[in-house]
């Protein structure tokens, strides 16, 4: 593939327009101010945003395995190896090999990782509340089709 070399810059009202009308761009400021909101609302549980979910995929009857819970999060197995670290040494996750699978890890919340989460659903709970109240021009359950639609 060979990419063309541009003479002329690209005028700055194209800059604008690829700004205004970005689906990416809007879709990740979006997705940072949503974080920023729930890493703050869940501060008071220690945790993050993405602990959060983390943990709350995790909440299961039975264990999980590394491939179902990175795909349920769309993340790959070394972000969610990276993810699962803090979570471990804290000793609210355990991550054992699977006795059918020695190469395969099972995932699972301890105790105190099922505390954690039972503190934090509240705070969750209430700031999700809060934003889906605010919604404006549709309803939260057209949103989450639309983004379900792009992945």
């Amino acid at each position: 593939m060979s990419i063309s070399v541009i003479t002329e810059p690209i005028p700055f009202e194209t800059t604008l327009a690829v700004r205004d009308a970005c689906l990416c761009l809007h879709v990740q400021r979006a997705a940072r101010a949503l974080a920023r909101r729930f890493d703050e609302a869940l501060r008071p549980a220690g945790l993050t945003n993405g602990q959060f979910s983390l943990l709350m995929a995790l909440n299961r009857p039975e264990a999980a395995t590394m491939a179902p819970v990175a795909r349920l999060l769309a993340m790959d197995r070394t972000t969610l190896t990276a993810a699962l670290k803090p979570l471990e040494r804290e000793g609210l996750v355990l991550v054992a090999p699977d006795p059918a699978d020695r190469r395969s890890r099972q995932l699972r919340l301890t105790a105190a990782g099922h505390a954690r989460l039972a503190a934090a659903l509240p705070l969750w709970r209430a700031t999700h509340a809060a934003i889906e109240a605010g919604l404006r021009g549709c309803g939260a359950d057209d949103l989450r089709a639309t983004l379900r639609s792009l992945g």
